[in-house]
């Protein structure tokens, strides 16, 4: 096992711009208008597509004054939920201690935060299961 490390957060901005909402659409849509403000500008851009619409995806390469290269890349979404859940794995004793974290946003109702942690608890249960099986592979 390595090193790394995870910390999780979750925050929320506000704005209010003085512009009509179609404007701001339109910055955040449009591949040539958003080049314009998304990223520091001291970072090059060598590469960006935007597809924004429901399971479009959006990807960015930049590159910093010293030459490392990184990625930005996004799915747009529109379902009954959106998450990202982060697995952590360590050695306890003999043993594995499991660590799983998820961060969702719940959309309409139609999924909640207490169905959903109930459902991951049952697939971690099936895990133990499968993995306390005779000699199966998992």
């Amino acid at each position: 096992m390595s090193d790394r490390s995870t910390k999780h957060a979750t925050f929320v901005i506000e704005r209010t711009y003085e512009a009509v909402p179609a404007r701001v659409w339109r910055a955040w849509a449009d591949p040539q208008a958003k080049l314009r403000w998304f990223g520091p500008s001291v970072l090059a851009k060598p590469e960006h597509e935007l597809e924004f619409r429901v399971g479009g995806l959006e990807r960015m390469t930049v590159q910093a004054p010293d030459g490392a290269l990184y990625t930005f890349a996004a799915r747009y979404h529109a379902r009954i939920s959106v998450s990202v859940a982060t697995v952590e794995f360590e050695a306890a004793g003999t043993g594995t201690k499991l660590t799983f974290t998820e961060q969702g946003v719940f959309l309409d109702g139609l999924d909640t935060p207490a169905e959903r942690e109930h459902g991951t608890r049952e697939l971690l249960d099936t895990l133990e299961k499968a993995l306390q099986g005779a000699g199966e592979a998992v």
